[in-house]
């Protein structure tokens, strides 16, 4: 990857006139639909955002999601390294969308996230839109409502500080959300959804881009401008962009939003996205040990040969082996270990079958970590408690906003 500078300038768009998320011949990559062989070079030429510079990375508090380019882009990077390595406010949001169980796919952004609020004291916003989910998936509110008080007690095991977290459920707190993505949207047209998102398929979409840009606002709102960044997979990018063309016409006390762009979690089945639709096998967290060993070795795709024998004479790839991509995403922390894994993988000394033995363990340990703190929470609304916004939070959001008193 080469080492460019990243690019700091202000342009008015984040997007060309053009771009209406990435698709083609070959794959698509929008907030709903991700399909196809995804390449991610392009995608940064049509999203207009830079690969992480090796100066980057190593500004970065360590983690192997950064340091192997699992993130591999963003925006506005710069800025936000700046404050956190200074002392500056500076802040993180990202969140969960709960249309279904949180699986292995979900959770980089989590933890990633958690490890930069522990080295650098990061204020962590973590919207949840259940009422995107609702819009956009084929379930009843009571469905999208279960799904949301799971998706929260796995977020809350990821263990982040409640008192520099903040977790926002767009239902449970439109009174501080709707009134400012009503202002925000105001500058949001419908030739501009279109342009980024494409058509979308009832009025409530259309309008959910000045929800999101909420989101990704708030901090700034409640605590004053300050750099902030957006780990995220590349799919729900166009959020970013949108809300960085809002916030630029808006006279809103905020900067624009950073962003830091992750590639997907390959799918058990092979390259593509992890996802809980359909058919496709995931692992979710909480699947115990023998679900998980099930799962990897029915499922998971391997870059190894069809016989033994073969195998030890031509060797095994593992850059579309599953198990050493899960390995090498993030359950495989020594990059020592992980390139002598890889060497002998392409060798023939090292199995399919023993990859697959090393990523079952692996996850298994990680899942029994994250399991534990799960269990041991206790009433999700006592537990959720410390986390919400505070009264004197919401009136600075909707105060910096513009928004007028509500009418008691």
């Amino acid at each position: 990857m080469p080492d460019t500078p990243a690019n700091t300038s202000e342009p008015t768009s984040d997007h060309p006139p053009a771009d209406r998320s990435e698709s083609d011949e070959t794959f698509v990559v929008t907030p709903y639909a991700v399909s196809g062989e995804v390449d991610y070079g392009r995608l940064l030429e049509r999203f207009g955002a830079d690969p992480l510079t090796d100066a980057q990375v190593a500004r970065f508090p360590d983690h192997p999601l950064v340091r192997r380019r699992t993130f591999y882009a963003g925006r506005d990077v710069d800025r936000y390294l700046e404050a956190a390595e200074s002392g500056e406010p500076h802040a993180i949001v990202t969140g969960r969308g709960p249309s279904g169980p949180m699986h292995l796919g979900h959770v980089p952004p989590l933890y990633l996230a958690k490890r930069f609020q522990e080295a650098t004291g990061a204020t962590v916003y973590l919207p949840l839109s259940d009422d995107e989910k609702f819009l956009a998936k084929d379930q009843s509110f009571a469905s999208i409502g279960e799904h949301t008080r799971e998706n929260l007690r796995d977020i809350l095991a990821v263990g982040f500080d409640p008192e520099k977290t903040r977790i926002v459920i767009d239902t449970a707190d439109a009174d501080v959300v709707y009134p400012i993505a009503v202002r925000l949207a105001n500058h949001l047209t419908p030739a501009t959804v279109e342009a980024v998102y494409g058509e979308t398929d009832t009025v409530g979409l259309q309008f959910y881009p000045a929800v999101q840009a909420t989101h990704l606002l708030l901090p700034q709102l409640v605590d004053g401008r300050q750099p902030t960044l957006v780990p995220i997979a590349v799919d729900q990018d166009p959020h970013v962009r949108v809300c960085r063309d809002v916030a630029s016409k808006e006279a809103l006390p905020v900067a624009k939003p950073g962003a830091l762009l992750g590639r997907f979690l390959p799918g058990l089945e092979g390259p593509g996205k992890m996802s809980t639709s359909g058919d496709t096998p995931s692992i979710e967290l909480t699947d115990g040990p023998e679900t998980v060993a099930e799962t990897i070795r029915r499922h998971a795709y391997t870059g190894g040969q069809a016989t033994l024998e073969e195998h030890r004479e031509k060797g095994g790839d593992p850059t579309v082996d599953v198990p050493f991509q899960y390995l090498r995403y993030f359950f495989e922390p020594d990059d020592d270990r992980l390139a002598e894994l890889a060497a002998d993988y392409r060798s023939g000394t090292v199995l399919s079958g023993e990859l697959k033995a090393l990523a079952i363990d692996r996850i298994t340990d990680f899942l029994t970590d994250h399991q534990r703190r799960r269990d041991a929470l206790g009433e999700l609304a006592s537990e959720l408690e410390p986390y919400r916004l505070t009264a004197g939070e919401r009136r600075r959001a909707l105060e910096a906003a513009g928004v007028p008193a509500r009418v008691e």
